[in-house]
């Protein structure tokens, strides 16, 4: 179950009282990277060797997913922000940028909005914010939301079937399913099989209610950072960049072409190019002293 990606390393980071795992490699300025759900680091690993090209590259497992800890409680999305900003301090990265995606994209916002000072670029790949006007229209129509958010029977129905509600899962989520590979799915349902795991991932959806509450205030004080804003066109595409211009006032982005969810799976080249440009376009060259 233990994935490997030639040329990164992997530890175990203290941070805002657990340990978080980590992937790191490259050089160039930071940019971390957040997972969604069923998935972990994992997610990245075809994007990440095209952006180490470039960028010091961190991947992390979110708390309660992977090999990072998976605590009774902390799953609200400020929480696990603060998670991930203290990685990225322990690593000695003060400024950095974030990319997150589903759930990940959920934790990135927040981040941004709270660490104002750390956060230099913001992207945001196809998922609904909770926040935006849309939140509960959209969010309604999504049955695992509901399923997900129900104490303890998810667990107890997903126990040992954990192969099956993954690739199930993600399956209806893939535009080409040539891109949909079954050792991918393997990974994360042995990673989703570990003490907690399962848990760990309905708590995510479990705090929703109060993130979305939460998030509610970023609104008040737009970010003025570049912001990517990212989806599949068979997905949440179309939504991405109006969604996020309620958040922030400099929001580019659009639709990826024959795409759906699993974008960093699908077109991970595409993204790769899409994050790199993004960070050029928008970097501020050092003040000179």
């Amino acid at each position: 179950m233990i994935a490997t990606l030639q040329g990164f390393t992997q530890q175990l980071v203290p941070a805002n009282g657990i340990k978080l795992n980590a992937v790191t490699g490259g050089a160039g300025p930071p940019i971390l990277l957040l997972h969604g759900w069923p998935e972990t680091w994992w997610e990245w690993h075809h994007v990440m060797p095209l952006l180490a090209e470039h960028l010091s590259v961190v991947a992390i497992d979110l708390r309660g997913a992977g090999f990072s800890d998976c605590p009774l409680d902390g799953y609200d999305k400020a929480t696990m922000a603060r998670d991930a900003h203290e990685v990225m301090a322990a690593l000695g990265y003060g400024r950095y940028a974030v990319c997150g995606h589903d759930i990940g994209g959920m934790v990135a916002l927040p981040q941004a909005a709270i660490y104002r000072e750390a956060v230099t670029h913001l992207a945001v790949l196809d998922v609904p914010l909770p926040g935006w006007t849309g939140w509960e229209a959209t969010t309604a129509r999504l049955w695992h939301f509901g399923f997900h958010r129900n104490r303890d029977m998810p667990e107890r129905l997903i126990h040992g079937r954990e192969v099956d509600y993954v690739s199930a899962f993600m399956a209806e989520r893939f535009y080409d399913h040539s891109a949909f590979d079954p050792a991918d799915i393997e990974i994360y349902a042995k990673a989703m099989a570990l003490p907690g795991r399962t848990r760990g991932g309905m708590e995510w959806y479990r705090t929703l209610a109060a993130d979305h509450a939460a998030a509610l205030a970023y609104k008040k004080r737009p970010l003025e950072i570049p912001v990517l804003a990212l989806g599949g066109d068979q997905r949440f595409g179309a939504q991405m960049v109006p969604m996020l211009r309620e958040f922030a006032s400099n929001v580019t982005g659009g639709s990826i072409a024959q795409c759906s969810h699993y974008v960093a799976d699908e077109w991970p080249h595409d993204v790769a190019a899409t994050l790199i440009d993004f960070l050029k376009a928008n970097c501020k060259p050092a003040p000179a002293g």
